[in-house]
């Protein structure tokens, strides 16, 4: 265990050994694939846990800032994996609230990152798969994804996000509806329902992923971990305490740019390029690659 200048520890500097996924790192970019393409990447008790370790390992590295998760073989996952739940592997009840609980701190931390994370989904995402996208900032998937909740036919219910984050999301009647029903749904009232960001032609899911890449890296990493965390956090919090927030991250804000001290923040305040009207301001050219970015 090693300790950094941030003051704190970090027991996870190595990368995860993994057989039932993969993670890359390209520069500032870590992808990792869910790799059970036999059976549409059904969440195991291994690859649950390399999944969380992995998320773990990037929680700690500090030149990572954007991370995709997709699936192998067409499928994005379809959730923990029945087969090992019929053959007792996960145990009594007590063991079973354990890696309940186990999941729902994978799920936690995947949603804490202060890192901008994307979801890549094709073909079916039932189930755990669906609740890792509930974590995740940004949704993309093709038009012949397919999602929902079905543990209810299952005989079983949903542990980590299924409930709890989709009330968040779409609203008490429609979480109601996706898991008393248990019914399977097209990518496009993904949606509309505000579970999914974007619906792209089925041949076009890594380049939407890529476009997305591309423009989150000429951002601000220090306002995305900022808006990230807030908009987090304010989505639990009443209306007058969120807005107390607001106002104290507009001036930290301010602060970190005056002080200069954050390396992969900006080094002057957006504003002083607005003024110059420099074309070659970095700053500048960065909004005008907003602008029409997914605007319909």
């Amino acid at each position: 265990m090693s300790r950094t200048s941030h003051g704190f520890n970090r027991s996870t500097q190595s990368a995860p050994t993994t057989e039932f996924l993969t993670l890359v790192e390209e520069g500032e970019v870590a992808t990792i694939t869910l790799n059970r393409p036999e059976v549409m990447n059904a969440l195991s008790v291994d690859l649950s846990r390399e999944f969380a370790e992995s998320v773990e390992y990037i929680r700690d590295q500090d030149h990572l800032h954007i991370v995709v998760i997709k699936g192998s073989g067409g499928n994005f996952c379809v959730g923990d994996d029945l087969s090992e739940m019929a053959g007792g592997e996960w145990g009594n009840p007590n063991a079973v609230f354990r890696r309940v609980r186990y999941y729902q701190d994978m799920a936690n931390t995947l949603e804490e990152l202060d890192k901008i994370t994307i979801s890549a989904v094709d073909g079916n995402c039932v189930g755990g798969g669906l609740e890792i996208t509930m974590a995740c900032d940004f949704v993309i998937c093709t038009e012949r994804a397919r999602w929902g909740m079905p543990e209810v036919d299952w005989g079983i219910t949903p542990g980590w996000g299924g409930t709890t984050r989709m009330v968040r999301l779409i609203g008490r009647r429609m979480t109601k509806e996706i898991n008393l029903l248990g019914a399977l749904h097209s990518a496009k009232r993904g949606v509309d329902l505000g579970l999914f960001n974007r619906v792209v032609p089925n041949d076009q899911l890594d380049d939407a992923v890529t476009g997305l890449v591309e423009l989150l890296k000429i951002k601000n990493n220090q306002g995305l971990r900022q808006l990230k965390f807030i908009i987090n956090k304010n989505a639990e919090a009443d209306l007058y305490t969120a807005q107390g927030f607001e106002a104290l991250q507009g001036a930290y804000s301010a602060s970190v740019l005056a002080a200069n001290l954050v390396p992969d923040a900006d080094d002057a305040h957006g504003w002083t390029a607005y003024a110059k009207k420099d074309p070659e301001s970095e700053i500048l050219k960065r909004r005008q690659a907003a602008l029409n970015f997914w605007v319909d």
